[in-house]
């Protein structure tokens, strides 16, 4: 006697089949979410969890998570991203304001010799007092090229 899943069925109304089929045939979306709406599509399709697994080389706590959101959350929950907690911004408001006022005016009308800004002069330019941990990769993340 085969196995019975004990999950329930995922049905997908037309515009939920339209979104995943499109997701999972597309070229430039992110890949997680095509692999997680082709695993949707499977599920609503009537395949198990082993055999989605076997056909998209992936692991089954994997599908098991997917299938699990889609069933308690929706469809759009379950290709989405959770937000993780993550370490928190170093780098206060105040901050990123008086940066991108620095950076906003000419470095010769400060006393500088030089025309324009680059990363290294506005993290070695002063004060220090303004709660900036200023390196470079602080500089270009808040004022994109």
């Amino acid at each position: 006697m085969p196995f019975k899943s004990t999950k329930d069925k995922l049905t997908l109304n037309e515009q939920d089949l339209n979104l995943l089929k499109r997701i999972s045939q597309a070229r430039s979306e992110e890949f997680r979410r095509v692999e997680r709406a082709r695993m949707l599509l499977h599920y609503a399709e009537g395949l198990s969890i082993p055999k989605i697994t076997e056909l998209l080389q992936t692991t089954v706590p994997k599908v098991n998570r997917c299938v699990d959101k889609a069933l308690e959350q929706g469809v759009g929950a379950a290709l989405k991203e959770e937000k993780r907690s993550g370490r928190p911004p170093e780098i206060t408001d105040e901050a990123k304001t008086w940066i991108v006022e620095l950076a906003c005016q000419k470095p010769k009308d400060l006393g500088y010799s030089y025309e324009v800004w680059t990363n290294r002069l506005l993290s070695k330019s002063p004060p220090t007092t303004k709660g900036i941990d200023r390196c470079q990769l602080s500089i270009s993340t808040i004022i994109p090229s």
